[in-house]
């Protein structure tokens, strides 16, 4: 038998950390290859680690609740499988939540600050010796650090969120002071009669990227009224057969991401992100679909490569991946690499929505309820009044790199690939 360390696992574009919230097995537990060992959180979805090796394990290194870097040993494992041989790799030291990537060049060879006589030590909440060090080094006050949002476990602000700011500073996309959520400029009032409740982690981690994404994107929204009674029509035409030969139900959502892929494939400019002073134009068409939890929060998994995909296609991978977000059973690569997001604003009632941008993003689109309206028509016989199905679609897109022209003309485009959808089409 063999001792073997059990890794944590790297879950996806851009995980470098987790937060451990449970272990499932505790030491002299048999383990099974490939059972869960533990629950564990990153910022885009918690999931079960399973174990790699068969055996006893043996040691739990990580209490819950530690936030581990990954491929940093997590327990030990007794195994009769050997221990694969692994290539040495130089971590720089984290030990207090920051990522394991290599710090850059300029922080891991100067050394000599620049304030050295600014004093962390009265600082009101942690911070990581090497944010410290990048703090002195660009004479980051004590106070300025205070104003961060933090995007680590429990709000602490990490490498990446001080880089963030420095480079903020440097470029002056933003005003120097940042606003944090854990730090309301008004404090909220109480009284007895009044109710605390505790934000869970998905809530603090929503709260904090909607701040980050307007401060980043300065939001501009564009409106359509679109009449898809064709759409409807055809719908509720098809969607019994439908669900009888595919055995899946066959809602408005994928249709409308097919307007959306399409109508991105007009417009590729949509299709982008943004690097600094540089336009990141993105080849694949990864469309994230909002979707609501039975707990409030949302959650946005990412259909990729939606242009690949017939209609059927689309429906079968939307209601897989509804379904197993409401059940917590999402995996961290369904929720990287979107690159436009979709949200169905009419599943809850509302007509319309300024949708904020999922970042990196630059554009997000809202779809309202779709309501029967009076509405004149141009016939040859002149305009007559009729009963449409009508909807809103709301798109807010980032006005620093999307000018109105072709923010308008995008969601106007989506609105016409639903106004014209065939009502012969077959499937």
């Amino acid at each position: 038998m063999a001792k073997v360390e059990m890794v944590m696992p790297k879950m996806g574009e851009s995980i470098t950390e987790a937060t451990i919230l449970k272990w499932l097995k505790k030491p002299g537990d048999k383990i099974e290859q490939d059972e869960s060992v533990l629950e564990v959180a990153t910022d885009k979805v918690d999931t079960e680690v399973p174990s790699v090796y068969a055996g006893v394990l043996q040691e739990i290194l990580w209490k819950e609740g530690d936030v581990v870097k990954v491929g940093d040993a997590i327990a030990i494992i007794e195994s009769e499988v050997q221990k694969p041989k692994e290539p040495t790799k130089q971590i720089v030291a984290a030990p207090t939540g920051e990522t394991d990537q290599p710090v850059s060049s300029a922080y891991s060879i100067k050394r000599v600050a620049s304030n050295e006589n600014e004093n962390y030590k009265s600082a009101n909440r942690f911070y990581s010796p090497l944010v410290k060090m990048i703090a002195k080094e660009e004479s980051i006050s004590i106070h300025e650090l205070e104003t961060l949002s933090g995007s680590g476990w429990e709000g602490r602000v990490t490498k990446k969120d001080i880089l963030s700011h420095i480079e903020i500073k440097k470029t002056g996309v933003l005003a120097t002071k940042t606003i944090t959520t854990s730090a309301p400029l008004v404090s909220a009032s109480t009284s007895a009669a009044d109710e605390i409740i505790q934000m869970d982690r998905m809530r603090k981690m929503i709260a904090d990227r909607m701040v980050d994404s307007k401060r980043t994107s300065p939001h501009v929204t564009s409106f359509v009224e679109a009449d898809v009674t064709n759409l409807v029509l055809w719908r509720n035409k098809i969607k019994k057969q439908f669900e009888q030969r595919e055995g899946e139900a066959l809602t408005f959502t994928p249709i409308f991401v097919e307007a959306v892929m399409m109508a991105i494939k007009d417009f590729p400019m949509i299709n982008i992100q943004v690097d600094g002073d540089k336009i990141i134009k993105k080849k694949d068409i990864n469309i994230g679909i909002a979707v609501a939890l039975p707990s409030g929060n949302l959650i946005v998994p990412v259909i990729k490569n939606a242009d690949q995909y017939n209609l059927i296609g689309l429906a079968k991978v939307v209601n897989d991946l509804a379904k197993r977000a409401r059940e917590n059973k999402l995996k961290p690569d369904d929720l990287s690499g979107g690159t436009f997001t979709v949200s169905n604003v009419g599943t809850f009632g509302n007509v319309m929505g300024t949708p904020i941008i999922m970042q990196p993003q630059v554009a997000i689109l809202a779809i309202g309820a779709i309501q029967k309206k009076p509405s004149v028509l141009e016939t040859i016989y002149g305009d007559v009044i009729a009963i449409r199905h009508k909807m809103f679609l709301s798109h807010s897109y980032d006005h620093r790199v999307v000018d109105g022209a072709l923010g308008g003309s995008f969601v106007r485009r989506v609105a016409d690939y639903l106004e014209k959808f065939d009502l012969e089409r077959l499937i």
